[in-house]
């Protein structure tokens, strides 16, 4: 490309550029009862005093009526994959090799379905239905962060019937 006004005969596809942006970011209520749990190998939510439901990670007020949760609620680390995705695209900054797969699994004991990764599997074998446990690092290794559970992995349980699953599709 010789003169300024033509298009480059390439695009460019990326940019690496050095920037640093720093932030402190308060856990809050919620998130630290939710945090403290991981750290001693439980995985807490949050029940809608009106309908009952768990959600997990916990909430302050429930999404449709404002009312707050206050009890929280220790729920499985076994569950029902809802849907999924199989991440056959590479892109940068990636951490886990292709293909692998996200998937929203409605955990034993809770109404909205947590999103992780599933592994000790063929991506191609991984269906809605799927019944999985989470697969934790040592415990001492463990810490007030998610990354306590590597990933989740069938757990040769059969398959949930739609009908349990299927308002979460």
């Amino acid at each position: 490309m010789s003169d300024q006004n033509q298009v480059p005969d390439k695009p460019v596809t990326l940019l690496q550029a050095p920037v640093r942006v720093d932030y402190t970011i308060r856990a809050g209520k919620n998130n630290t009862i939710y945090l403290q749990g991981m750290a001693e190998g439980k995985i807490l939510g949050t029940r809608d005093p009106r309908t009952g439901k768990i959600y997990v990670p916990p909430r302050g007020p429930v999404p449709t009526s404002g009312d707050m949760m206050e009890e929280v609620v220790e729920v499985s680390d076994k569950g029902t994959i809802c849907t999924f995705c199989i991440v056959n695209v590479e892109f940068p900054g990636q951490i886990l090799p292709v293909p692998y797969v996200g998937a929203w699994i409605l955990l034993d004991g809770s109404d909205i379905p947590y999103m992780h990764i599933v592994g000790d599997v063929d991506a191609s074998e991984v269906r809605m239905g799927m019944r999985v446990e989470a697969v934790w690092k040592p415990r001492e290794e463990w810490g007030p962060t998610s990354e306590n559970i590597l990933y989740f992995r069938p757990n040769g349980e059969p398959d949930a019937a739609y009908e349990t699953y299927k308002e979460h599709v």
